[in-house]
């Protein structure tokens, strides 16, 4: 089978024409591809092409033999057929060729079913005891802005109770962040071990196929990639890693080496411009929902699913009290493309309450927990100028 590609010629084939229709036939196989002349059109009928070696051939015989009898090299036939098979963006490959007849077959794998039945998809999430019982929550928590440690609130909700959770720890939560006064030395493994009993009680709530997203920076400068960790310990609980999107801040302030070794493999730092979201679902992949409670658009849709999103960081965080605050884009984009309206929205960290206040506005039902009092009282107060009109829309 053969794609097949054509230039018109428009004047009847001239014999410098044919003569390459035959030359370049003997110079590649056939299978690949070929010309041919059909009136006054030249054909290409394509199967595979090495974007190397055949266009070395091509260029090289339209040089020698062709160029010379057509006002420019662009009005040659046979580079015109070369330039529209150079912009042909859809391929498979194969041993350096670009396939272009059913290479989506080619990728499709035999008994792919029973095969990944053998191997055992999500095989970091078997044994688990997870019930698809939904327990409600009680009223008193739902659209509440809670006050308290996170492990003891969420050990007063039920199993099974929260659609999405969406948060991004502190590195010493627990502390507020204007009044840490060199307690900054907590040993990690405490702060793991906190953390992680604090995820444990955000999996038990988690419905049947919710969704748990954590934003996390590696603390690049201190070698600790605790994105790795905390999703470690997540598949270590069973959940299932759905994906890992990157928040693009193009943010390109930070040094470049450690003192003494500029221009030297000696300390280089790497360069990041971005933070992680890891992705993952408690039970299987999919959530299921009513069709009528989606809000996200075509357009999002398409744009979102390229999992990095270039959303500048929040730049009023003088506003919110607060030092390190989301976006409300980014909350906007992972509640529309992970959850439904009607869904209740957890933030085991709330701050000052960028995920509750977005989930507000998006028909969303939430709770917030934080430590502080005074990040609370912020949140809050968000929600009221928002519940009266008086902050800006979502869109």
């Amino acid at each position: 089978m053969y794609r097949v590609l054509s230039v018109p010629l428009n004047h009847p084939p001239f014999p410098y024409e044919i003569s390459a229709v035959a030359a370049l036939s003997e110079k590649v196989d056939v299978s690949d591809f070929y010309f041919e002349i059909e009136d006054e059109t030249l054909l290409c009928y394509l199967n595979r092409f090495d974007p190397v070696f055949h266009q070395t051939i091509i260029d090289e015989y339209a040089k020698t033999h062709l160029d010379e009898y057509y006002p420019s090299p662009s009005k040659n036939p046979f580079r015109r057929l070369l330039a529209e098979i150079l912009a042909i963006g859809s391929y498979g490959i194969s041993s350096g060729k670009r396939i272009y007849v059913d290479y989506n077959s080619e990728r499709k794998v035999v008994d792919r079913k029973a095969k990944q039945k053998k191997r055992k998809e999500y095989f970091y999430a078997e044994g688990h005891d997870f019930s698809s019982t939904r327990n409600e929550l009680e009223e008193k928590f739902v659209n509440q802005i809670i006050c308290g440690d996170s492990l003891e609130v969420l050990r007063r909700l039920p199993d099974n109770c929260i659609d999405i959770i969406i948060t991004s720890p502190p590195y010493n939560f627990g502390l507020a962040y204007d009044a840490d006064t060199g307690d900054d030395a907590k040993y990690w493994e405490q702060y793991l071990s906190d953390l992680f009993a604090i995820f444990d009680e955000c999996v038990r709530v988690l419905v049947w196929g919710g969704r748990f997203i954590v934003n996390i920076q590696p603390l690049f400068s201190e070698y600790i990639p605790i994105h790795h960790i905390i999703s470690n310990h997540l598949m270590n609980r069973h959940l299932i890693w759905k994906g890992e999107i990157l928040w693009e801040k193009n943010n390109y302030n930070c040094k470049y080496t450690a003192w003494g070794s500029w221009k030297s493999p000696a300390s280089p730092y790497l360069k990041y411009t971005w933070e992680f979201l890891e992705i993952f679902c408690k039970g299987e992949i999919k959530k299921t929902g009513k069709r009528d409670m989606i809000d996200i658009t075509d357009e999002e849709f398409k744009s979102w699913v390229v999992a990095r999103w270039s959303i500048a960081p929040e730049r009023n965080m003088k506003a919110y009290g607060h030092p390190a605050v989301f976006p409300e884009e980014l909350v906007m984009r992972c509640l529309k493309l992970f959850s439904y309206q009607g869904d209740i929205v957890l933030d085991p960290f709330n701050g000052a309450g960028t995920t509750t206040y977005v989930a507000d506005r998006l028909n969303r039902r939430y709770i917030g927990i934080d430590i502080s009092e005074d990040y609370c009282k912020r949140a809050r107060m968000r929600l009221s100028e928002s519940q009266n009109g008086q902050s800006r829309l979502v869109t």
